[in-house]
Order: structure tokens, then C-alpha cells, then sequence
């Protein structure tokens, strides 16, 4: 309810305001919400109703397509006015040249706010008007623009109508798991809502920013946010993070503060996928680079699942995919390393592994999850002049040094060494045998050797630039 303000506007008009819902599984070009996604949901949606009947509101349910469902509650209730928070995915805009065109038949007005965004796809352009396919550039021009307004307190009171339309019951979309309920790692690590997200933020800014510059990138130690699925749900809009991470920068000095500085940096790299996906389209589906889509991956579903499972015999990437597992979220320097195995080691398709985090993710996002994995397969929007394939075991051995976060999520290696950790093949039959490893029945023997897969890789993009140059025109 906090900085939304399609409903502070609402609110305002001094007239009854109905919240309502929709979920909608069914327009064409919509990403229905993977399994996490619908967990978080739920929640989310529970605490919303909360949150509104504390205030006199009441929250309204409907499952369906707009154009069909709004324009008879219309009808029903007698409402004046639609107010709603835009939306950004391929499918958001023809949509609302549906509403409005069938709303203005109705003498209905339908008014578009934003809220999720600091900086709507549109305000940042080049000189000559395009939109920026590199995010240095892209940030730059973001910082030039108007600082963003302090976000808008929460309406304390909602004036209702007489009667209310009837409303679906949220058990009955059963978004939750039943058979088998795999939620239960879901349950132990998020408080989905707006109370959460409060609680969130205010964690990070007492106990990590400070150190977020230096530690963001160690899965090991608790140095992110992990606001992402909060911002992902609007459960906290990403005004409320700028305004009071830079309300603690201002505190700190002119200079302010390292790690506020980095965190609205990231901020801003959320912004570049929303940039990208509104300006490309087709970013969920299709290479950002054309060239890449002629690039030759490989279709090997055992290995795929293998990696899906943590069972890849790479000791990072194995405990980054089941943190995943159950906890619906993966840390983001392991989200780079994961989705590298995936797309250099074993060349399969990158929409493989983002179709995998959709279902998967409590903050799966179509903006950020589509461009993330773009980047990562060296298709996307990334101004490095190489190709870029992630050692795993060098990657494990800088950000988890210690090999803590290994040990987390892969108890079957606890007893190894810090030498050996995230290379158990390199252990020795002894040392594995006193920790009680047993590669092949305990733990899994490497799917690929990293030093032949890289050669692999870098042929492939050889490949692909030979035929490409050799294509007649």
C-alpha cells in the first residue's frame, strides 16, 4: 500500500475505492508464474488483504483476462474510473489499448501510474533518440535525469461502496503445493508481504550495507539484500529503496556511502533490463544479439537434468542450484556461475536454464531473468569484447574461500579440506575416503572436464563467426 500511486490517487478522489486482483494466465504472450512464484503469491496476496481490511478495504479476487473481466464488474459496481500500476512485459501494452478502447465506450476513465521503476523505459534515450543497448552508458543518463520523488506514505483509511462484488476465495486458485509440498525450505527463509519487505530493508540497512561493496559477491556471508522477490511482487517499490538507502548515504557524508553507492548501482541494472525488455520484446525468447541465433547448442537432457539437480560434480555450482531448490533463491554471484556451466560448459540453450529459474525463483522477474541470462550466454547487452566463460573451481575458490557455502549445501563433502573442496576429484582416494566421499556413489564425478568444455565453447563461437562470414549475401 506504501508508494503506490495508482491507490494513493484513488484514494484521494474522496470516492469508494475497490481493490481488486486479477489473476490472469490466459493472454496471449503472458508468462504464467512458475511454482515458486505462485507460492510467493499466495503469501503475498494473503498479507495484501491484511494489510486493506486494517485500512476498511476489502481485497477482491478475480481469476481471468481483463478485457473480459473488468469491463462487467464495471457494469456491476458502477466505478467511474480503472486506476492501476503499469506493467511492463511484451504482452502489457496491447493490453491496455484493450482496456482503455473498451472503457471508453463505458465513459470509464483508465489511468496508468508507474511504480515499479525509478525511471520509466522511456526517459533515458541516446542523442539520437535510441534506447541503450549498454548499461554504462544507460546509468549515466539515469543519474542526469530528475532524482527520484520520496516515496508516498500509505492511505490510513479506505472508504468502501455500499456493496462489494463477490470475490474468488484465494484457496480456491491453489497456487500452493499439495502433493508433494515441497515448500517447506520456502517457508523457513521468506516472510512474503509488505510487513516483510519493511523488515527487509531495515535489516540491510542496520547490519549489511555497510559492508556490501566488499561481501555482495560472497555467497558465504550474508552481505545482499535479498529484496529481490519483495520489489518483484511490489511488496516495496524500488523509490522506497533509493530514498532511504540514500537517505543513509546523505548520512554518511558528501561522499557517502561505498556500499549504498554499489546497491543503487544494482538498482539502476534493474532498471536496464526493464529498458531492454520494453525496447526488445522478444529479450524472454530470442538472442539480443542476432548473430547468436545461428549458435550451435547442444540438446542433451540427462545433463540438463544433472544440473537442474545439483548433481553436476562441480561443488559450487551443485550447492548454488540447491540453495535454489529449497529455498527459491540463489545468490547472485552463483547465479552467474551456474548459468555459465550451463551455457559454456555444457552448451544448452540459455532459454533452458531461465525456464528452469522462472519455475523456480521466489523473485523470478521476466525483465531481470531473461537479460541476466542473455549477458551470462554472451548474447545479450554486454559491452565486454570477449567471450566470457567462468572457471568453476577458481570462481568457488575466490568468493567461497572457506568453502562454507559448499559445506551448507552439499553436507556430503562437510569433511573435505579447503583445498579440496571444490575440486573433490583432485582429493585423492585416501583423503576422500577419510571424509567418507565416494565419487560416482556418494557424489558425482565431474558430467564434463571445465578445461575441454572452455575449448569446446570457444570453437563453437569460432564456428559461428566462420559461418557467418561465409554466408553469401
Amino acid at each position: 500500500m506504501a508508494d503506490n500511486a495508482a491507490l494513493s490517487a484513488a484514494v484521494a478522489t474522496g470516492r469508494p475505492v475497490i481493490p481488486l486482483y486479477i489473476l490472469d494466465e490466459k493472454t496471449p504472450g503472458r508468462w504464467a508464474p512458475g511454482g515458486a512464484s505462485r507460492w510467493w503469491l499466495h503469501h503475498s496476496l494473503k498479507a495484501l488483504a491484511q494489510t486493506l481490511e486494517a485500512a476498511g478495504g476489502r481485497l477482491v479476487l478475480r481469476r481471468g483476462v481483463a478485457p473480459e473481466l473488468l469491463p462487467a464488474l464495471v457494469d456491476q459496481t458502477g466505478a467511474t474510473a480503472i486506476y492501476f500500476t503499469r506493467c511492463y512485459e511484451p504482452y502489457a501494452a496491447d493490453l491496455e489499448r484493450k482496456l482503455e478502447s473498451l472503457l471508453r465506450g463505458k465513459s470509464v476513465g483508465c489511468r496508468r501510474f508507474g511504480g515499479n521503476l525509478l525511471f520509466e523505459p522511456e526517459s533515458a534515450a541516446t542523442k539520437t533518440g535510441q534506447p541503450y543497448r549498454v548499461f554504462t552508458p544507460f546509468y549515466k543518463a539515469c543519474l542526469n535525469l530528475p532524482r527520484p520523488k520520496a516515496p508516498l506514505a500509505a492511505p490510513t483509511r479506505l472508504a468502501m461502496p455500499p456493496a462489494m462484488p463477490q470475490s474468488d476465495r484465494l484457496e480456491e486458485w491453489r497456487l500452493l503445493p499439495d502433493r508433494p509440498d515441497w515448500a517447506g525450505g520456502l517457508r523457513e527463509s521468506w516472510k512474503p508481504g509488505e510487513v516483510g519487505a519493511g523488515l527487509r530493508l531495515e535489516n540491510f540497512l542496520e547490519n549489511t550495507i555497510a559492508g556490501y561493496n566488499d561481501l555482495r559477491d560472497r555467497p558465504d556471508r550474508p552481505g545482499t539484500s535479498r529484496l529481490s522477490p519483495h520489489l518483484r511482487f511490489g511488496e516495496i517499490s524500488p523509490r522506497q529503496c533509493w530514498y532511504l538507502v540514500s537517505t543513509f548515504m546523505d548520512s554518511r557524508g558528501a561522499q557517502g556511502d561505498g556500499g549504498a553507492h554499489a546497491f543503487l548501482r544494482e538498482l539502476i541494472w534493474r532498471e536496464f533490463s526493464y529498458h531492454l525488455l520494453h525496447h526488445w520484446p522478444s529479450l524472454p525468447a530470442s538472442p539480443f544479439r542476432a548473430e547468436f541465433t545461428d549458435f550451435a547448442w547442444t540438446e542433451d537432457r540427462s545433463t540438463l537434468a544433472a544440473w537442474q539437480k545439483g548433481l553436476t560434480g562441480y561443488p559450487i555450482v551443485d550447492a548454488g542450484l540447491r540453495e535454489l531448490w529449497h529455498s527459491g533463491w540463489m545468490h547472485n554471484r552463483v547465479r552467474m556461475i551456474v548459468a555459465s556451466f550451463l551455457v559454456k560448459d555444457l552448451l544448452i540453450p540459455w532459454q533452458d536454464g531461465a525456464a528452469w529459474f522462472w519455475d523456480t525463483l521466489v523473485d523470478a522477474d521476466l525483465a531481470n531473468n531473461s537479460a541476466s541470462w542473455q549477458w551470462v550466454a554472451g548474447c545479450g547487452a554486454d559491452a565486454a569484447p570477449y567471450f566470457r566463460v567462468f572457471n568453476p573451481v577458481l570462481q568457488g575458490r575466490k568468493f567461497d574461500p572457506d568453502g562454507a557455502y559448499v559445506r551448507r549445501w552439499i553436507p556430503e563433502l562437510a569433511e573435505l579440506s579447503n583445498a579440496s573442496i571444490h575440486e573433490p576429484w583432485q582429493a585423492g582416494d585416501d583423503s576422500l575416503r577419510q571424509c567418507g566421499v565416494v565419487l560416482g556413489k556418494t557424489y558425482p564425478r565431474p558430467v564434463v572436464d571445465h578445461a575441454t568444455a572452455r575449448k569446446r565453447a570457444l570453437a563453437a563461437l569460432e564456428d559461428l563467426k566462420r559461418r557467418r562470414t561465409d554466408r553469401p549475401l
